[in-house]
């Protein structure tokens, strides 16, 4: 049974986005502006965005769940208003049109853009106007889900995890990396699209600048990070208690991503058994861990669907958005005409803000499994259990039980 779950509400140019998440224990100290709106700001960074990121500001109004400071172990629900809304009130509106309306008032549809969710929606939910389909499929809806994650990346660092991001590719244009700083946002936020490589950030920019003026999107790889998770989260006896399953459809369920890889992921199918799996040393440094590490980490973290104890390392590959200036032919839906998909205001490349997403789903998941394990209703019953299991670790030795 999931100790965490969460749910999102809202279509992209309606009044605003609902965010309801259930599961965080009492007592947690949560601020809106310090906690949840900087990640909200996140999201919405990154060189190759578009407009809307120009008119939006997004911050997150609390509702419930939270008094004098503090959760208080019921669902905590929020919303972040859509500053657009004021110019869609027609076209989204929730009474039927007038009689009189003008039909380009309610901003319709009918060409589905190849890639995206329009025409399997339109004829799975029997639609003609695919706006009806767009407006909820749209990557907007991810604003919630970082809410959402904020409040379980605040949990998490109550018990010294952290979970930082940043890009591996866009395009063409792969990034140098080295050994990952300690604190990756910090390294990485400053950069124009999140990588921690200055001239391949040149180069990227450079490349996105190219698909804006061809009418083309670019897409990319981006890699999740999360330090100081202890060994044990997860589990091998059931398949969907596997973490890294759960990590791999969280991080799948984002917009435009097609791809989700642990550690070394693919590469691991290329390579003989003694290049891939990681060498079992002491490590009296490691107290997560049972004083054992692992001399690599190409696992990610990750042996039988459990953590290690070693940083869980996920990738996700996005695909370029669906959404090209320079159309990609389609079928008028009201007549089965062929014609050019339409165009919705867009993004030439999201990869820095899809890999804060992604940051905030695999703190979901990973808060999930830190609670099946050491869960409680409050945060001091939670601390107990963490603190004799880090004890046990510690003391646990290898004589003979």
């Amino acid at each position: 049974m999931k100790r965490i779950s969460f749910r999102t509400a809202g279509e992209s140019h309606g009044r605003g986005l609902t965010a309801l998440i259930e599961g965080i224990p009492a007592g947690l100290e949560l601020d809106m502006k310090r906690d949840v709106d900087p990640e909200l700001k996140r999201r919405q960074g990154g060189y190759g965005r578009g407009r809307r990121m120009q008119i939006e500001s997004d911050q997150a109004e609390l509702l419930s769940g939270v008094r004098l400071g503090e959760t208080l172990g019921s669902p905590i629900s929020m919303t972040i208003w859509n500053r657009d809304w004021k110019n869609w009130t027609t076209a989204m509106s929730h009474e039927p049109p007038a009689e009189d309306a003008n039909p380009k008032a309610l901003r319709p549809h009918y060409l589905p853009r190849p890639g995206h969710a329009d025409l399997v929606g339109a004829l799975k939910y029997d639609r003609r106007d695919v706006r009806d389909i767009l407006e909820r499929a749209s990557a907007r809806e991810t604003a919630a889900r970082v809410a959402c994650g904020a409040v379980a990346k605040r949990l998490l660092a109550e018990f010294g995890i952290s979970i930082g991001s940043h890009v591996v590719s866009i395009g063409p244009v792969e990034v140098e990396i080295g050994e990952l700083p300690q604190d990756i946002n910090a390294a990485a936020d400053p950069n124009p699209v999140r990588c921690l490589d200055d001239d391949a950030a040149t180069r990227i920019m450079e490349e996105i600048d190219r698909a804006k003026e061809r009418g083309d999107t670019l897409g990319g790889i981006f890699e999740v990070v999360v330090t100081g998770a202890p060994v044990g989260l997860g589990s091998y006896v059931s398949w969907d208690q596997k973490l890294d399953g759960r990590l791999a459809g969280a991080v799948m369920s984002i917009q435009a991503v097609k791809g989700v890889e642990l550690g070394i992921g693919f590469e691991g199918a290329r390579r003989p058994g003694s290049q891939v799996h990681d060498p079992i040393v002491r490590a009296e440094e490691k107290p997560r861990s049972g004083a054992i590490g692992r001399a690599s980490n190409r696992a990610g973290g990750l042996e039988g669907g459990v953590t290690t104890g070693e940083p869980v390392v996920v990738r996700g590959a996005m695909k370029p958005i669906s959404t090209l200036r320079k159309r990609l032919p389609s079928v008028d839906l009201r007549d089965g005409s062929e014609g050019d998909a339409a165009v919705e205001r867009s993004d030439v490349c999201a990869v820095p803000a899809a890999a804060v997403v992604a940051e905030a789903m695999v703190a979901l998941v990973i808060a999930d499994a830190f609670l099946e394990k050491f869960g409680g209703d409050s945060i001091s019953e939670i601390s107990r259990n963490f603190d004799g299991y880090l004890t046990y670790l510690t003391e646990r030795g290898f004589g003979e039980r």
